[in-house]
């Protein structure tokens, strides 16, 4: 049995380096800051500069799934993952994005291959209604690889404070979850050990009609028209990415917990194959892959059915998969 740390991903550090994050940044100022370090996005009120506008802002990166584009020399899909994971950070505020900027560098590349992650970018961009206020590219030699890059990506999101969710979880609220298009961006590093080094699969290995390349390579989905449809019943929302339900859905609860039902999730074939092949815990695989959630929204009991109902209407995945509780954390079941 491996697990996500055995492939190189030390979720525990990265929260331990946030902790530290916060006490180095404690003297920086702060006025105007309506949300902590930790969160989805960061909130900055203008009201000091004579505004009732909000600035929503968060940077992300694609990750490891970026070996597979390298290997598969398709390189389209993960500029619609770069956007995606950024803009579904922003909606978690109910703020929606505004505009984005990229940063992609290389030693060196093909101009198409540019070529082909900027289309994705703008593919990204379109879904999400968001526009390109600019980027940066830095060629590096000797940085990177031939033919490997990296991908960062930052966006802005402004609203009024009204917009934002108003967060009054309580007890008894019900957990919807929208479904994912696969593993979308996170638990690649994990991905690549068991189907590559234990399995000994090949990029071409066809699993459930598709070949693993296309499997892999599945772009995430962008949240923003689906939040846009139920916004007026949301209370707070998590996007699930990198520390799957265990880590992510406690940031939205205000200190409350959850009950996860995982009998109602659709979880897709390729979850449970690397589950199989890499002998994990329920507990682990949770912590680590969306498990077929993407997006969950917090909602009051009584709007559960209509969010439910308007979500199908519009033929979009959703399930209710549990309720907020007194303790914290979050208890499967």
């Amino acid at each position: 049995m491996i697990n996500y740390k055995d492939s190189g991903v030390d979720i525990d550090k990265g929260n331990r380096f946030v902790e530290n994050i916060k006490k180095l940044s404690k003297d920086l100022p702060k006025e105007g800051f309506i949300s902590t370090i930790g969160g989805f996005s960061s909130l900055f009120s203008l009201k000091q500069f004579g505004c009732d506008s909000v600035i929503a802002s968060t940077t992300d990166g694609v990750g490891t799934k970026l070996k597979i584009a390298f290997a598969t020399n398709k390189h389209d899909s993960v500029g619609i993952d770069l956007v995606a994971m950024n803009v579904n950070d922003i909606i978690t505020t109910g703020i929606m994005p505004t505009f984005f900027l990229d940063y992609i560098a290389y030693s060196h590349v093909e101009d198409k291959v540019l070529e082909d992650i900027f289309k994705g970018i703008t593919e990204g961009l379109k879904q999400a209604n968001c526009a390109i206020a600019g980027g940066e590219t830095a060629q590096m030699p000797s940085m990177y690889n031939e033919g490997e890059y990296d991908l960062a990506g930052f966006c802005v999101g402004i609203g009024k404070k009204e917009d934002l969710f108003k967060g009054n979880v309580k007890e008894g609220d019900c957990l919807i979850g929208i479904a994912s298009s696969g593993f979308h961006s996170n638990g690649y590093s994990l991905i690549r050990k068991a189907f590559f080094e234990i399995a000994k699969y090949k990029l071409d290995t066809i699993v459930n009609n598709k070949t693993l390349g296309e499997i892999l390579l599945t772009p995430t989905l962008i949240y923003v028209s689906t939040v846009k449809l139920i916004k007026q019943y949301i209370k707070a929302a998590a996007h699930i990415t990198g520390g799957g339900f265990i880590e992510n859905i406690p940031r939205c609860l205000q200190g409350l917990g959850c009950e996860i039902d995982t009998k109602t999730i659709k979880t897709q074939e390729e979850f449970l194959l690397v589950a199989d092949i890499a002998k994990l815990s329920k507990e682990e695989m949770y912590r680590t892959f969306n498990m077929g959630v993407g997006f969950v929204v917090v909602v009051d009991e009584h709007n559960k059915d209509i969010v439910l109902e308007t979500l199908q209407y519009n033929k979009i995945i959703s399930y209710p998969i549990g309720y907020v509780v007194k303790e914290g954390g979050v208890c499967l079941k």
